[in-house]
Parts: structure tokens; C-alpha cells; sequence
């Protein structure tokens, strides 16, 4: 009985869902108990491998290149796109030549990522470089790139290249049981390991209470009380309409709409179009970096013409630039564009930091 109210609970219920749910049924709660007991291998895999690297059994390549990493606990949806972006913009406009290294995950026909198509579209005097092991890329960038820094995109668990700096994103709005590692919850390693990094940054802070922000901030302090510990929030800038077209927000508010997303947090996507003042009609979702095939573009124009009232179609920048079009069966698509934000005083410690970690390396 308990076997079988375990696969219906992952049949019913999307991962995420199910390992972050508030308010457990029986169903659900049996099923997390299974994937508490399957989440030792996977736990004593990433303690193994983590061990290594602390006792230098385990090689790293270090960079003459001052090296920020930025990286999560959790398999994703920490709004790290928007953080990164931000680090890349500001290294720049202090005159140094900057390249963003990343694994490239799920990497489509011309050997980008929908994260490097989004990058590059808002920083293309950027170079992002793509590959499984970010030592080659390191390399590439130093010697044949002349580049001054280099920026890690999703590095926490890539312990092979060496970094300066760690920032590791939380996301605030994740419950305590998507804390577990995986399969029981959402997280690469577990949530002490957070000791290796030098800046914590709880992102979506202003959607939770005073009392849980509190209790999460003091979570942190007993993993790592040196650690610069900030807030962030991800707002919502404006509507992208492929190729180049920007719309004001305006243009949700009261506004029928379908919304569609293929990421690692979509109830953060829909939540914010809620709090836009947008009247989402349906919704759809797909697994995060999904291709968008033939048949997927196919349903999308056909969507439209089930709810006739709809005015736009929004989705994701990383969904936008791998569709690439204006308009879904006539009906304006535009991709809800996020950006990073931060108090001033906070933004004025992280770039401390980021100025500190740079002008300290050696020559």
C-alpha cells in the first residue's frame, strides 16, 4: 500500500511540488519518506567527492585570473541568470574584460544554452564560453581571449577549477523540507556546506515573512558566520518582444494572458505575473533547459485560439531566446525580462568584495 500511494504521489504531482509542498497529505508525506531513504547515496556521493577536494586528493586548476564563482545548493531556480548578469555588467563597467564560463547544460544544435543565448543577448561584449570541464574554458580565456576575470556560472559543486570568491544563492521562498538533499529535497549537497562560501545571497527576500527570513538567516550564521550574508530581490524590468523590442509592464496589468515557462522554479515565474496585475488564463510548464521541439512550438501557436480573450502570450528570457518569435498564432509573445536589486548598502558590500577579491591577487 505504502509502495503504491508512493508512485502516485510522483505521478500526480511535479518534483518540485512534491518536495516543497507546506501542507503534506498522507500520500505525499509516505512519499517523502521513501526519498529520504534514497537520498543517502546520493548524500554520501557528494560528501565523498567534497571530501576529496578538502584533502587534496582530489586535483584543481587555478587560474593566474582572478575567479568569482556563483552557484546554488539547490538544482536551480535561485534566479542566478539575473545575479550573474548583474557581477558581468558592473566587472565591465570597471574596465575589466570579463568572461563567464559555464558547464552548458543541455546545450541546443549550435552549442549554446538558452543561458548563454540569454547573456549574450544582454551582454554582448561578453564572452560566455561553454564546456563540461571549466579548466579548458579557463585556459581559452587566458590565453587566447587576453581576458582580466572570469566569472563561474553555476560553480559550487565544480570543485575542479579553484575560485577566489564563492557566492552562493539561496533561494528564500524554499521550504524546509525542499532544504533535504536530493531525492528527498531540492539540494546538490547539504545545506552546511554552505561553510565554503565567502558571500550568501538569499534571493526572492522579499516574498517571505520578517520571522521566516529571520530564521533562515540564522541558519546560515550557524553554517558560516564569517560569510557576507545579503538580500536580494529579482524585479520584474519589462516585456521583451523578440528581436529587440522592449513594451512596458503596463501592458499586463488587468490583462488576459496564457504563460508558459521552461524553468527551475515556474510558481516563482507565475507568481510574479500574478503580482504584475496579470489574469493568467492558463499556464503551462516543461522541464528546465527543455528544447522546445516542433511539436511543442506547434501546441504553443495553437493555444491561443482555446482562450480567445487572450491578449499576450509571456514567458521567460530563456524560453524567448530559443523560440524566437514575436507572436504566437498573432497573438504578441513577450518574455518577462528580471533583473537583479539590491538596497544600496547592500550592493555597496557586495561590490566591496568583489573590488577586494580582484585587486588582492597577484601579479
Amino acid at each position: 500500500m505504502a509502495e503504491l500511494q508512493f508512485l502516485l504521489a510522483l505521478q500526480i504531482m511535479d518534483f518540485r511540488q512534491l518536495v516543497s509542498d507546506p501542507r503534506p497529505s498522507i500520500a505525499v508525506r509516505i512519499a517523502r519518506l521513501g526519498l529520504i531513504c534514497m537520498s543517502w547515496p546520493y548524500w554520501l556521493a557528494a560528501q565523498t567527492k567534497n571530501w576529496g577536494y578538502d584533502r587534496g586528493w582530489k586535483r584543481t586548476y587555478r587560474s593566474g585570473l582572478p575567479t568569482i564563482s556563483v552557484g546554488n545548493l539547490s538544482v536551480g531556480g535561485t534566479g542566478k541568470s539575473p545575479v550573474v548578469a548583474w557581477l558581468a555588467k558592473r566587472l565591465r563597467e570597471d574596465g575589466l574584460r570579463v568572461a563567464i564560463l559555464s558547464r552548458g547544460y543541455r546545450q541546443l544544435d549550435d552549442g549554446r544554452n538558452d543561458e548563454a543565448l540569454e547573456l549574450e543577448l544582454l551582454l554582448p561584449d561578453v564572452p560566455h564560453l561553454q564546456h563540461w570541464d571549466r579548466a579548458q574554458s579557463a585556459k581559452v580565456a587566458e590565453d587566447e581571449l587576453e581576458m582580466q576575470c572570469l566569472l563561474l556560472d553555476d560553480a559550487f559543486q565544480h570543485r575542479r577549477m579553484a575560485r577566489d570568491l564563492d557566492i552562493v544563492l539561496l533561494d528564500s521562498t524554499d521550504t524546509a523540507s525542499a532544504q533535504r538533499v536530493l531525492p528527498a529535497g531540492l539540494y546538490r549537497e547539504p545545506f552546511r556546506n554552505l561553510r565554503r562560501a565567502q558571500v550568501v545571497l538569499l534571493t526572492r527576500a522579499d516574498q517571505i515573512s520578517s520571522s521566516s527570513k529571520q530564521q533562515l538567516k540564522d541558519r546560515v550564521r550557524r553554517s558560516n558566520p564569517q560569510c557576507l550574508l545579503l538580500e536580494a530581490k529579482h524585479a520584474a524590468r519589462d516585456l521583451f518582444v523578440y528581436p529587440q523590442r522592449i513594451e512596458s509592464l503596463e501592458n499586463l496589468r488587468g490583462t488576459p494572458i496564457l504563460a508558459f515557462c521552461a524553468i527551475g522554479n515556474p510558481p516563482a515565474f507565475f507568481r510574479s505575473l500574478e503580482e504584475l496585475g496579470a489574469q493568467i488564463l492558463d499556464r503551462k510548464t516543461w522541464p528546465d533547459h527543455h528544447h522546445f521541439a516542433p511539436a511543442d512550438i506547434e501546441t504553443l501557436q495553437s493555444w491561443p485560439r482555446q482562450f480567445p480573450s487572450a491578449k499576450w502570450v509571456v514567458c521567460t528570457m530563456k524560453d524567448s531566446v530559443k523560440i524566437q518569435t514575436p507572436s504566437l498564432d498573432g497573438i504578441p509573445l513577450g518574455a518577462l525580462r528580471i533583473e537583479l536589486g539590491l538596497e544600496s548598502a547592500e550592493e555597496g558590500k557586495l561590490l566591496a568584495t568583489l573590488r577586494s577579491t580582484i585587486a588582492n591577487q597577484p601579479e
